[in-house]
C-alpha cells in the first residue's frame, strides 16, 4: 500500500486531477500544472436529495494498489491485520484532498444501504479541480422505521481528539445511529485505553442529527490474561461504574476469583442499566446466568466468532428461553457490524435498549432483513391453538452477494430462497406457509459465517472491510396450546456443561475463604436445581 509516513512525503507523491467527465470533474484552473499533485474538491452526495453524505472512498492505480491520501481518517486506523478495510478512507462530508498525477478510480458508498459508485479518471492539465459522487440508495432502514445500533466498542493508543472524531466521522460513513462506548479495565494495559477517558455526558455530548453514544462498562472475569473465565458482559445506559470493573488476578493482576459476573449484573440492574453477554458463548456463567433471567442479550460475533450459532444460543432457545440477538465490534469499528430494532422515531438509548430486550432485533454486517410471522414482526410470539399452518414471509437485500436467505425452524434449515441480482444490488424473497406440528421457535438468516472451532466450514462472502457476511433474526417462538418449546436433549448437554464448569471453578478458581467459593459456586447450584426442575416438570 503507497500510504505515506509522513506530510512531506505526501507532498512528493500524492495528488492529481480525477475525472469521470465534463459534468462530473472538472479543472478550476486552466494553468499548466507544475507539480506533481494537485488539489481534489471531493464529496458524496445523495443521489436522491443532492444533500451532501459521510461515506468512505478508495483511490486505486491502475495495478489496484491503494492510496490514502494525507488528510483523511484510514477507516482500519487501529486495526491489526490486512483485511480490505485498509484500503478505505473516510469522507465526512466536502473535503481537499492532494492526489497523486496518474490515472486513478475512485470507488465511494456510505453505510450499508447505498450502491457503490464508481468512477475512471484521468490527471487534469491544471492544478485543482473537483468531484461531486452521487450515491444511489437501495434501501433506507430509518424511513422504514428501523434504528441500529454497535452495542460494544473501545479504543486505545490514540488521542483524545483523535478519539472524537474516530467515533463520529466512522459512525456516520458507516451508518450508525447509536453507538454504545463503553469502559474496561486490565492491569497496566489500560493506561493506554483512551475511551476510558470519556464521562457519559461527555460522549453524549458528541452526539449529533447522524449518530448518537452512549456509555457502558464491560465487566469480566478471566483465568489468565486472556483465558476463558466466568465470562464478560456489557452493562449499559449505566449512570455510574460498577465496581469492581474487572474481577480476578488473571486481569487486575490482584485479589481472588471470589465474585461471580452476577453481582455486578445484578447492580446494573439495580442502577437501570441492561446487560449483554458478550462474544458469543465464550465464558462459564452464560447458562446459569441465562436461565435465571439475568441477560437481555446475547452479542454474537463481537470481537471474534467464538464459536457457531448452535454452539453459541439455538441451545437456549431449544429450551425455551428468549434470547435477543445482539452484536458489536469490541477493539475499535473493524465492520458494519450492528444491531437493528423497530421503531417510529428515532429512539432513546434507553428506549432502543428496551426493544431490544424484547427481543425485536436482528444482527448485521451487510445484508438488511425483514421477517413476518403470520404477520407479526420479529420477536414476537405465536399462538396457536393446535398444529397447524403460519405464514412466513422474508426478505434480505444487500451491497454484496449474501447467496441465499435460510429459514431456521428450531435449529433446522427448513427453507432456502437464493439471492439474484438486481440492478446495483442482490436481494432474495421468502413467501410460504409452514406446517407446524409442535411448539417451536423460527428465525431468518443468511449462510452463517466459518469459525476457528471448524476450520472446515464454508466461509461466507466478504464485505468491503473483508469481514465474513452474517445476518440472523432473533427467534419467532410458536407456542402450541399454551406451550413453550421445550427440548429435553438439549437441556440435559446444559446441565451436563454447568456441572463440569462448576467442577472447573472449584478447582481452579482462587478463593479467599470458604464464602467466596460458596458464593461463586452458588451461581451454578442455582442454575443448576433450575434446570432440574424444568426437566422433571417441577419448575418453570
Amino acid at each position: 500500500m503507497k500510504t505515506p509516513v509522513a506530510a512531506a512525503l505526501m507532498v512528493l507523491i500524492a495528488a492529481a486531477w480525477l475525472r469521470a467527465d465534463p459534468q462530473e470533474s472538472k479543472s478550476t484552473d486552466t494553468a499548466e500544472a507544475t507539480t506533481g499533485t494537485y488539489k481534489l474538491e471531493l464529496s458524496l452526495t445523495d443521489a436522491e436529495t443532492g444533500e451532501p453524505v459521510s461515506g468512505v472512498v478508495r483511490f486505486q492505480y491502475a495495478d489496484g494498489e491503494t492510496i490514502t491520501p494525507d488528510g483523511l481518517l484510514r477507516r482500519g486506523l487501529g486495526i491489526n491485520d490486512k483485511s480490505s478495510i485498509h484500503d478505505w478512507c473516510v469522507v465526512p462530508g466536502p473535503v481537499t484532498v492532494e492526489l497523486p498525477r496518474a490515472p486513478l478510480t475512485v470507488t465511494a458508498f456510505s453505510g450499508i444501504d447505498t450502491a457503490h459508485a464508481t468512477r475512471t479518471l484521468e490527471p487534469p492539465a491544471g492544478p485543482s479541480g473537483s468531484l461531486k459522487i452521487p450515491l444511489t440508495r437501495f434501501a433506507d432502514p430509518r424511513t422504514d422505521g428501523w434504528w441500529n445500533a454497535n452495542t460494544h466498542v473501545h479504543l486505545m493508543k490514540i488521542t483524545r481528539g483523535e478519539s472524537d472524531q474516530y467515533l463520529v466521522d466512522v459512525g456516520r460513513a458507516d451508518g450508525l445511529d447509536l453507538v454504545y462506548v463503553s469502559y474496561l479495565e486490565r492491569a497496566e494495559a489500560d493506561v493506554d485505553y483512551t475511551t476510558n477517558r470519556y464521562s457519559r455526558h461527555e460522549l453524549q455530548a458528541l452526539s449529533d442529527s447522524h449518530v448518537h453514544f452512549d456509555h457502558g462498562e464491560e465487566h469480566r472475569h478471566n483465568f489468565g490474561g486472556g483465558g476463558e473465565g466466568y465470562g464478560h458482559v456489557m452493562l449499559l445506559a449505566i449512570p455510574e461504574l460498577v465496581y469492581p470493573v474487572s474481577i480476578g488476578p488473571g486481569i487486575s493482576k490482584t485479589g481472588t476469583d471470589g465474585l461471580p459476573l452476577r453481582r455486578g449484573i445484578e447492580r446494573a440492574h439495580d442502577i437501570g442499566g441492561t446487560v449483554i453477554w458478550c462474544h458469543n458463548a465464550w465464558g462459564l456463567e452464560d447458562i446459569p446466568s441465562w436461565l435465571s433471567g439475568k441477560l437481555e442479550a446475547n452479542n454474537i460475533f463481537d470481537g471474534g466468532t467464538h464459536g457457531s450459532y448452535h454452539s453459541s444460543f439455538y441451545r437456549y432457545l431449544d429450551v425455551g428461553i428468549k434470547v435477543p440477538f445482539s452484536t458489536g465490534t469490541d477493539w475499535f469499528i473493524y465492520d458494519f457490524s450492528r444491531v437493528y430494532i423497530p421503531a417510529s422515531e428515532r429512539p432513546t438509548s434507553e428506549e432502543w435498549l428496551d426493544q431490544l430486550a424484547a427481543g425485536r432485533s436482528y444482527i448485521t454486517n451487510g445484508p438488511l432483513l425483514e421477517f413476518r410471522v403470520n404477520e407479526q414482526g420479529i420477536g414476537e410470539d405465536i399462538k396457536l391453538a393446535e398444529p397447524g399452518k403460519v405464514r412466513v414471509t422474508g426478505r434480505a437485500v444487500g451491497r454484496v452477494d449474501f447467496q441465499r436467505l435460510e429459514l431456521v425452524q428450531s435449529g433446522r434449515v427448513v427453507a432456502t430462497i437464493d439471492s439474484s441480482a438486481q440492478d446495483d444490488h442482490f436481494t432474495a424473497e421468502l413467501d410460504t406457509d409452514l406446517d407446524i406440528s409442535k411448539s417451536c421457535w423460527l428465525a431468518l438468516r443468511t449462510p452463517p459465517p466459518s469459525y476457528p472451532e471448524d476450520p472446515d466450514h464454508e466461509k461466507t462472502p466478504l464485505n468491503e472491510y473483508g469481514r465474513e457476511l452474517f445476518s440472523h433474526t432473533s427467534a419467532t417462538f410458536i407456542d402450541i396450546a399454551g406451550r413453550r418449546m421445550f427440548d429435553k436433549s438439549a437441556a440435559e448437554e446444559l446441565l451436563e456443561e454447568m456441572t463440569k464448569n462448576r467442577e472447573f471453578i472449584s478447582e481452579e478458581a482462587v478463593f479467599a475463604d470458604d464464602a467466596e467459593r460458596n458464593l461463586v459456586l452458588s451461581v451454578y447450584d442455582e442454575g443448576i436445581a433450575l434446570l432440574n426442575g424444568r426437566i422433571d416438570g417441577t419448575g418453570k
